[in-house]
């Protein structure tokens, strides 16, 4: 949103689409930006604290990010990236051409940057799941609200704002399961439910929290009167009631 602390969110971005190489639940992998300005800015922040993202064997200290976890899924995110680029999507930052010292035949990718992404790219529509993010510019808030909404995945969203109004309404309106406000990775504390909503929830019930004491409970329902001793009741002919 505009009035978002933007220095807070670039971090809050930074941490949740790069760390772990993406590679983790609820990594963020999409940004939607409200309006061309908010967007401008983002990237122009997002772009030296990616390029300057330190990257090696995971054996080593004070590094932010260590090798994706095998050959095949670099190639696998490398080729969304090929596929990005091919969409017509604006590579800001390309992080293919990284090489780390003594460990070359690692399955290492640097920081990726996408820009002017559409709902109908690839690189939108499917998880990645590696250190790539993508920026889609909407108009409003509500076009931003809609767009999410649209897609067939339910799982985990955010907003950066300091309106109330505007966090109000989009946790209101936004058909997503998990809902974060200034808040990137909005996986809640373990008494809660997790899960998300549409496609990306299997099942009737979400994982641990309530619900998961609901998956290892076996109910029963017990119904009892004690009338009282040589009582004598009258015969109900209507359903009966607790009124």
């Amino acid at each position: 949103m505009p009035d978002a602390d933007l220095g807070n969110t670039v971090n809050a971005l930074m941490g949740a689409a790069y760390g772990s190489c993406g590679e983790r639940c609820m990594a963020i992998s999409v940004a939607v930006c409200v309006g061309d300005q908010v967007a401008d800015a983002l990237i122009a922040r997002l772009v030296p604290e990616i390029e300057k993202l330190k990257v090696g064997p995971g054996t080593q200290c004070g590094l932010d990010m260590g090798p994706l976890v095998t050959g095949a899924h670099l190639d696998k995110v490398t080729g969304y990236v090929v596929d990005g680029v091919a969409a017509g999507a604006k590579l800001v930052v390309d992080g293919r051409s990284l090489k780390v010292a003594d460990h070359e035949e690692g399955f290492f990718l640097g920081g990726c940057l996408f820009d002017q992404v559409t709902p109908e790219m690839r690189i939108y529509k499917e998880e990645i799941f590696g250190p790539v993010l993508c920026v889609v510019r909407v108009k409003s808030l509500a076009e931003g609200i809609a767009l999410i909404n649209a897609h067939e995945y339910g799982n985990g969203t955010c907003i950066f704002t300091r309106d109330g109004e505007a966090a109000r309404l989009f946790a209101d309106q936004i058909e997503v399961g998990m809902v974060g406000i200034n808040v990137p990775l909005p996986v809640p504390v373990a008494y809660h439910s997790f899960g998300g909503w549409k496609r990306s929830l299997f099942g009737d019930l979400h994982a641990y929290g309530p619900d998961g004491v609901r998956f290892y409970t076996r109910r029963k329902t017990i119904t009892q009167r004690w009338p009282q001793r040589e009582a004598q009741e009258a015969s109900q002919f209507a359903f009966p009631s607790n009124g």
